[in-house]
């Protein structure tokens, strides 16, 4: 018992000794961030940090449609519910890692029948003895359970160890890789907000999209029936003489024409409701949204600064953490570079008599300490370094290229919501011209200063306008949502930590 609690003081020193962690610690790469946004200059004010949008992004659109299937990405989606599932791995990851900090103790029950053979050098009255064992019996009872034979002997052993294993964190390989395995469950829980973001993101541009169709087919629809009128109006005139044949058919072929293109939506139209029906998770026969044309026109969207960008973006926050597992990662492979320390031991009873077997004569014990160290592997360790460093500039490599291209996508739509807005008032004076001048030439037609085919071109003209400015409509609420998703929508990085545990 002495050695034993010396042993245990031993492993205490030792405990308290591992203190060293090798490899290099973390620093987050260095990326370039500009001061402001080139595109936003002019455009969009300065704003508190306290406008930008959190929580709930997509309620600054003020639809309660929209707020109703976007509460429900999050619980019902699939590709959410794998992200999910992703993140609770990664966590069982780090509680693995962390495992490693503590002993082992293993406890078994083991009966064992062996036989042994005897010693080769025997007296010549032993041969003869054996002899006449072989010739008269098999076998005879020994003094311990077992039993001996012609050129042997065979024994029962009951055991019942138990045994106790450590390995000191010396180096801090166990450090190094609860690092990483909890930098990689932070990265999943930047994952799974990125997924939710991104599908999220496309429900609203599925939904503005079908409601931007909704105002196409209500334009056409009270197109169709304006062209019914004209229709009306030059089979009247063909009845009276005043018309020709040809002008009832332009007539004609413009309606038919029009009636196509109106059917024609819900091709489009019957698609995006499915795509939203299976963002929800949901059959895509389950799902019909009434018709309701597009209203709304984008919110303002504060686009803060660049440097808010790196802790509002998820697809930044887990480039960013799997920089910091890599980094961890080296120091795993560098610590292979020194030595192994061991703690056992072991403490029991066994016997050959199942009556022995559990009493205090019976017992055993052992400890002691090992050290191994791997004097030649064929630069195995080497490589595997190697490979760990090389991994780590590769994460640095997309955690800079992720920022870039964060930055490129707030540009993009900052652009693109500038240029729209100014487009949105040019089309809307051609939507004007265009109609001021249908209505001219409508009325020179029933004069007959002109004829039905100058009607047909200007009819058209117009109605191509019309659609054009619906388009542009819904192509600025797209870049809003793309933009509020370039900005992180309303996510932060500041619960990051506890998140992942």
């Amino acid at each position: 018992m002495r050695r034993l609690a010396c042993a245990l003081r031993v492993s205490v020193v030792l405990a308290l000794a591992a203190g060293c962690t090798v490899g290099p610690n973390y620093l987050r790469p260095a990326v370039v961030t500009p001061g402001d946004y080139k595109e936003s200059q002019g455009w969009t004010p300065a704003q508190p940090r306290d406008d930008v949008p959190r929580g709930p992004w997509w309620e600054v659109f003020g639809d309660p449609q929209l707020d109703s299937l976007m509460s429900q990405v999050a619980t019902a989606n699939q590709n959410v519910a794998v992200a999910e599932a992703q993140l609770r791995q990664a966590r069982a990851l780090v509680k693995q890692a962390r495992a490693a900090y503590f002993p082992q103790l293993t406890i078994g029950v083991g009966v064992t029948h062996a036989r042994v053979p005897t010693m080769s050098s025997t007296s010549n009255s032993n041969n003869v003895t054996g002899s006449a064992v072989s010739n008269g019996s098999s076998s005879s009872t020994g003094s311990r359970g077992g039993s001996h034979g012609a050129s042997g002997q065979t024994a029962t052993t009951f055991t019942l160890p138990l045994q106790l294993s450590w390995e000191p964190d010396l180096w801090g390989r166990v450090r190094r890789s609860v690092e990483s395995n909890q930098a990689g469950a932070e990265a999943s829980v930047a994952d799974l907000a990125n997924t939710t973001l991104s599908l999220q993101a496309e429900l609203a541009g599925d939904y503005f999209a079908l409601r931007s169709l909704d105002a196409q087919k209500r334009l056409l629809d009270d197109t169709v029936a304006y062209y019914q009128r004209s229709l009306q109006l030059t089979r009247n005139r063909y009845d009276a003489g005043v018309a020709s044949r040809v002008d009832v058919r332009q007539a004609e072929t413009q309606l038919t024409s029009t009636q196509a293109q109106a059917i024609d939506l819900g091709v489009q139209r019957a698609q995006l409701e499915h795509a939203v029906a299976t963002l929800i998770g949901r059959p895509a026969s389950s799902l019909s949204l009434a018709f309701a044309p597009l209203a709304a026109t984008p919110p303002p969207v504060p686009v803060g600064l660049p440097s808010a960008l790196l802790e509002r973006r998820p697809d930044v926050a887990s480039a960013e953490r799997h920089v910091a597992a890599a980094n961890a990662q080296i120091g795993v492979a560098v610590s292979a570079y020194f030595p192994v320390v061991s703690l056992g031991a072991s403490f029991g009873f066994e016997s050959t008599s199942i009556s022995d077997w559990l009493t205090w004569p019976s017992r055993f014990w052992s400890v002691g300490p090992s050290v191994t160290q791997i004097v030649f592997d064929g630069g195995l360790r080497k490589a595997q370094t190697e490979q760990a460093r090389a991994a780590h500039e590769q994460a640095v490599a997309v955690y800079r290229q992720t920022v870039l291209t964060a930055f490129q996508e707030v540009e993009d739509n900052v652009a693109a919501l500038r240029i729209l807005e100014q487009e949105t008032l040019a089309q809307d004076a051609a939507v004007r011209s265009a109609l001021e001048v249908v209505t001219l030439v409508s009325n020179q037609y029933r004069a007959g200063t002109v004829s039905y085919l100058d009607v047909v071109v200007v009819q058209a003209t117009a109605l191509t306008n019309q659609r054009l400015a619906v388009e542009i409509a819904g192509r600025r609420m797209a870049a809003a949502v793309t933009l509020v998703k370039a900005l992180g929508g309303g996510w932060s990085d500041a619960d990051l930590k506890t998140a992942s545990r």
